[in-house]
């Protein structure tokens, strides 16, 4: 069985506060694009289960990747056989475009699909929560209002279908710790869910990622594109997540190539 996993962009993100348990309370509303990766499960031929990702590097050791600890979590409470599992890797890292936790939330629904375990929604999302904060989201996959850790929804309706988007990811890993130790907290007047019920025309003077302060100034070329983005007419523009991705939405299409040499540029067709 073979399925796409997505990934999601951040239309604002505003950290209000610092929790008690060391993570931070953020208001943001995740939106599906589709830019893929590739995952295939199947039950593995030999006694052991087999894990191979092509495409992308990924650094560090694979039983650190979340494809396998959705695996992993399924099985303590399901029987499930030794797999072999391929990873086609196309969504950049370090970007902000929650590559990973979609990988985990599509393996954990299609080993529900392809097992008969019977999970619902509620419970497959209880499952993904406990591997990452926005992993819950890609359960659903449906444009959502997040906050608390960033793992509880609302659902919202949005259409910006009538906008292109386009991503740019500039050669910078940016990590997600160090871009929250950067922040300072601050509840804002406006919450994130109202600003987003305002035209898309008007986002770009009310819908802020708070992290875009800090990234841009360690990593100066994450704000030159975005500022290149207006410039190309975006009517918003804004660094995804912790970056260092950085999305636009424009009325027509532009030819990216003409204007970046970033090695990840992604134009919805």
């Amino acid at each position: 069985m073979i399925c796409f996993p997505n990934c999601k962009i951040n239309l604002g993100l505003s950290i209000t506060e610092k929790r008690t348990d060391g993570f931070h309370n953020i208001e943001t509303v995740f939106y599906p694009v589709n830019v893929c990766d590739a995952l295939e499960i199947s039950v593995s031929k030999s006694n052991k289960t087999d894990f191979v990702i092509d495409g992308l590097d990924i650094k560090g050791s694979l039983n650190d990747n979340l494809c396998l600890k959705a695996y992993d979590i399924l099985m303590r409470d399901f029987d499930l056989p030794e797999l072999k599992l391929h990873l086609i890797k196309r969504i950049p890292l370090g970007a902000g475009l929650g590559g990973g936790s979609s990988n985990a939330a599509f393996a954990i629904k299609m080993l529900n699909d392809l097992f008969s375990l019977k999970m619902n929604e509620s419970l497959m999302m209880n499952y993904a929560k406990n591997l990452g904060s926005d992993c819950a989201f890609f359960i659903k996959n449906k444009a959502v209002f997040a906050f608390g850790k960033g793992d509880e929804f609302e659902d919202i309706e949005l259409d910006i279908s009538k906008y292109k988007i386009v991503i740019i990811k500039p050669e910078v890993h940016i990590s997600t710790p160090l871009a929250y130790s950067k922040i300072i907290p601050l509840k804002k007047k406006i919450s994130v869910k109202e600003i987003i019920k305002m035209p898309v025309t008007d986002w770009k003077n009310y819908l802020v990622n708070d992290f875009e302060n800090p990234i841009f100034e360690m990593y100066p070329v994450v704000g030159e594109i975005k500022n290149k983005l207006y410039h190309l007419g975006a009517e918003y523009a804004s660094m995804s997540g912790s970056g260092s991705a950085v999305f636009g939405l424009f009325k027509d299409n532009i030819d990216l190539h003409q204007h970046f040499s970033e090695s990840f540029i992604w134009q919805e067709k």
